[in-house]
């Protein structure tokens, strides 16, 4: 296989003149780039991408780091990260937590992996990182985009969606059905962004004169499997209620699983609401009502940020990321107050 230097020979250039026009940086004259140019077409001259990046100084690769790799909420926004970068001639390395140590240190370790691995950037969708993680990452940090998660030593290269809203307008959505008797599946308390969609949803309801103290409520793990378990625990304990929240659509999913095998009808005993609004919410049956966080807006401009701190590409980048409700088949009005047919 040719290499860098058989084409210097063959060019009869030098070895850092050959290398400049392989790169693309730097002045070459014309006569000598025709020389190197057919050098290369004479030999099948390919180079590695570890070669590409020692000579033009940069990777062309960005690193993604996220929890983990299942489910249906991470994988469109990876395909959104994937086709940005692709379009921008750019490859994405993905970690994701494996291994041993808490989600901590499953994301250090996951940072480390992309840095070694010569990435030029990174993006980073975690709530468990603290600031001396970020810190500790010296001048790689100001090549770190966060998603979903603000640190206070970079406020401009942290994208998060408003989870205080995204709760709020999950109860008013349900009060304005008429629902009073309501009860939470909620994710793990250890995540920032579950609490503070719960946060937002119990004081939406207080606002509204129910007690949050009183709304049966339990923490699972956002996966369909404990949206099934949650279900099955709040009907096995006989709390009268007319409309579930899920603090996500996997959980959601899990619900309406369990509710459809125990003959219990959605809509029409039992309301059921989502959040995330996943692309899966619509082919849910029925079709699952959702909180619509725009994770699409978010994610594609944390990825033109990240492009402009990495390639100076100058990319438009807004902060601009409305939250709303998306209504479909699982969110009825509670029972006893539906208007009748006329």
């Amino acid at each position: 296989m040719a290499t860098i230097k058989d084409v210097a020979k063959l060019a009869g250039v030098g070895l850092g003149t050959a290398s400049r026009v392989v790169s693309g940086r730097g002045s070459v004259s014309p006569a000598t780039l025709e020389r190197v140019r057919k050098a290369i077409d004479e030999l099948g001259f390919r180079p590695s991408h570890a070669a590409r990046a020692l000579l033009s100084g940069s990777s062309r690769m960005v690193g993604v780091y996220i929890p983990v790799l299942s489910g249906t909420f991470y994988t469109p926004i990876l395909q959104i990260m994937d086709t940005e970068l692709r379009a921008a001639g750019l490859h994405m390395v993905l970690a994701f937590g494996v291994g041993l140590g808490d989600a901590r240190r499953q994301a250090i370790e996951g940072i480390d992996f992309l840095i070694e691995r010569g990435c030029d950037g990174l993006i980073v969708m975690t709530s468990a990182l603290l600031e001396e993680d970020v810190a500790a990452l010296g001048a790689k940090a100001g090549q770190l985009v966060a998603l979903n998660h603000a640190f206070e030593s970079m406020p401009d290269q942290c994208f998060t969606v408003d989870h205080v809203l995204g709760g709020r307008l999950a109860a008013r959505t349900l009060l304005e059905h008429k629902h009073r008797k309501i009860a939470v599946v909620e994710g793990p308390r250890s995540l920032a962004d579950n609490n503070e969609r719960i946060a937002g949803f119990m004081s939406e309801l207080a606002d509204n004169g129910i007690d949050p103290d009183k709304v049966w409520r339990v923490e699972s793990d956002f996966s369909p499997a404990g949206g099934f378990a949650a279900a099955r625990d709040l009907i096995a304990s006989g709390t009268p209620c007319s409309a579930l929240f899920c603090a996500n659509d996997e959980m959601a999913a899990g619900a309406l699983a369990y509710f459809q095998e125990a003959g219990i009808r959605v809509p029409h005993d039992l309301s059921v609401l989502g959040y995330d609004d996943t692309p899966s919410a619509a082919y849910a049956a029925p079709r699952l009502s959702s909180v619509h966080m725009p994770w699409r807006e978010m994610t594609l401009n944390g990825v033109n940020a990240l492009l402009n701190l990495c390639y100076d590409m100058k990319r438009p980048v807004s902060r601009d990321f409305p939250v709303s409700v998306t209504l479909r088949a699982s969110l009825a009005r509670a029972p006893g107050t539906r208007r009748k047919a006329a």
